[in-house]
């Protein structure tokens, strides 16, 4: 099932993309696709209404497509999650997960303009494989119970600006929580139509030009023990998302550091997820 919301800006509808390609109104179920969604069995009320053909068809033309999860708790990344990506900036290949979080208020639609942060000068891109929690974990015992959390996944840039990341401070959450950092969706694809997680074609490009060209295969912690790990020491609630980290090909590691100017345009894709495209513009 991918579900997904349509709408202006803090006015979107809930919707479903059925199998067959239409689009279903779940606003006749739901007020909104959320954590009280996702914690109150969602999911399941949602499937049983689209295999009983219980949801009338929406007519989405015109109308923009929101983030697929409304007000996220939290945001938790995992930084240098692949081999060629840690290689690439020059650092260790980490032992642990390195883990930082990003302002759930930076989460935007996946057609979004992105704003460049005024007196930046290295803003960059990182397309990632997003996991959305839909249920709560909080000590988890093994990797089954991690996966038995999760609500969907869906596609993340996670834009950063490198100087204000690396440089001016010992945290990076400067450079990954300036406004419009993090386009999501289009869609919240529950795990049923994801095979394996750790078999996820990714890429990106810049401008026509591709950029990153990877697979989940390569990460270095899978999805399955970053839940696990994290719900050792923070609770993730339903709504929650987890940036799992990207693959090698952003700005940051490639010959003359092509950072993102005013007018550029980036496009991500993840097999099965959809794709995004966000045009760039000065704050």
């Amino acid at each position: 099932m991918k579900l997904l919301r349509l709408g202006d800006k803090g006015r979107e509808r809930p919707a479903v993309l059925d199998r067959s390609g239409r689009l279903l109104d779940l606003s006749f179920l739901t007020p909104d696709i959320d954590g009280n969604f996702l914690a109150s069995g969602g999911l399941e009320r949602a499937l049983g209404a689209v295999e009983a053909g219980a949801l009338p068809e929406l007519d989405a033309r015109n109308l923009r497509i929101g983030a697929p999860v409304a007000r996220p708790g939290k945001v938790v990344c995992v930084g240098l999650n692949y081999r060629d990506h840690a290689t690439e900036t020059g650092a260790a290949i980490p032992e642990r997960p390195v883990v930082f979080m990003k302002d759930p208020g930076t989460v935007v639609g996946p057609y979004d303009v992105v704003l460049i942060p005024r007196h930046s000068a290295r803003t960059d891109w990182e397309v990632e494989l997003a996991v959305v929690i839909g249920k709560r974990a909080r000590y988890l015992e093994n990797a089954a119970q991690a996966l038995a959390c999760i609500g969907g996944y869906a596609i993340s840039n996670d834009v950063s600006e490198r100087e204000f990341q690396l440089d001016f401070s010992p945290q990076w959450d400067l450079g990954k929580s300036c406004e419009t950092f993090n386009p999501l969706g289009p869609w919240l694809v529950t795990p049923d139509e994801v095979a394996d997680p750790q078999a996820l074609g990714l890429n990106l490009s810049v401008n026509g030009l591709v950029r990153q060209h990877g697979t989940t295969k390569n990460m270095i912690f899978p999805v399955a023990y970053l839940i696990h790990y994290l719900s050792q020491y923070m609770v993730l609630e339903p709504g929650d998302v987890i940036n799992t980290g990207t693959p090698a090909g952003v700005a940051l590691g490639l010959p003359g550091r092509p950072y993102l100017r005013p007018g550029d345009t980036v496009e991500l894709s993840i097999d099965g997820l959809g794709s995004q495209r966000q045009a760039f513009a000065a704050a």
